[in-house]
């Protein structure tokens, strides 16, 4: 057995020792050590990035998804702080959910990633505050997240499990302040459309982004449309969330 064949078969036994065994020269006592430590780092790593959605099973059935996850998975980032979006990566992509898992699953570890992701993630040193958004370059903040999703996963608890999605999208804005705390404030459809034109036309001027908004609402004028989006982009503008540079 070659040296690589060895790590294999030991990294192999650590992820799902029920199933694999254990290489033949390696003691069960030194086994267990590296068990428990490298599955213990990857839950409580899961757990921390992902509280409201952990508090909505019994311990039992959040072990056996981690586990899930820890089994079937193969991170592509070495660093531990990659390890919720490689969980959110495994949920939508890899697993198929279950009886015990509830509908909103996706909506809800998406929502809490999204909070952990701009809480680290790192400011555009290029990016300036606005005082005015009259006649400036104007950007969605790279520490912002306009967001909509089928169930309001802002309320979910142990307490608040929504059985079915909501009548309309609920829109939400999650952006870090200038103190570095991460908030989330509600949005409606012209926020939402007025962002989503921000992050996908980067630099646009406050006209520029009125005209791109009036082909999708031709029903209300240009006129109509100047007036509500300088009101709505100047408030985003004093939370950090629409910025120039």
């Amino acid at each position: 057995m070659s040296f690589i064949d060895v790590q294999n078969a030991f990294m192999a036994h650590i992820r799902d020792p029920e199933n694999v065994k254990k290489p033949h020269d390696v003691t069960e006592e030194r086994m267990t050590v590296y068990k428990e430590l490298f599955f213990n780092n990857v839950e409580g790593f899961v757990s921390s990035a992902f509280p409201v959605l952990k508090s909505l099973y019994c311990e039992s059935h959040w072990l056996m998804l981690v586990r899930n996850f820890f089994i079937n998975h193969n991170c592509s980032s070495p660093y531990f702080l990659d390890i919720s979006a490689e969980f959110l990566a495994f949920l939508q992509h890899e697993y198929t959910m279950q009886e015990t898992d509830p509908l909103f699953m996706l909506e809800l570890a998406h929502y809490e990633w999204v909070e952990l992701d701009v809480s680290v993630c790192f400011e555009d040193e290029l990016q300036k505050p606005l005082t005015k958004v009259d006649n400036q370059p104007l950007y969605l903040s790279n520490t912002a997240r306009n967001l909509s999703y089928q169930y309001p996963v802002h309320q979910i608890s142990d307490d608040f499990q929504p059985s079915e999605p909501s009548e309309q999208p609920n829109y939400f804005v999650v952006y870090r302040d200038e103190e570095d705390e991460v908030g989330f404030i509600a949005s409606n459809p012209m926020t939402a459309i007025l962002l989503e034109q921000l992050d996908d036309n980067p630099g646009l001027s406050l006209s520029e982004i009125v005209l791109k908004v009036h082909e999708i609402i031709p029903q209300f004028s240009e006129e109509q449309l100047i007036g509500g989006a300088n009101q709505t982009l100047s408030a985003l503008a004093e939370l950090g969330i629409v910025v120039t540079k």
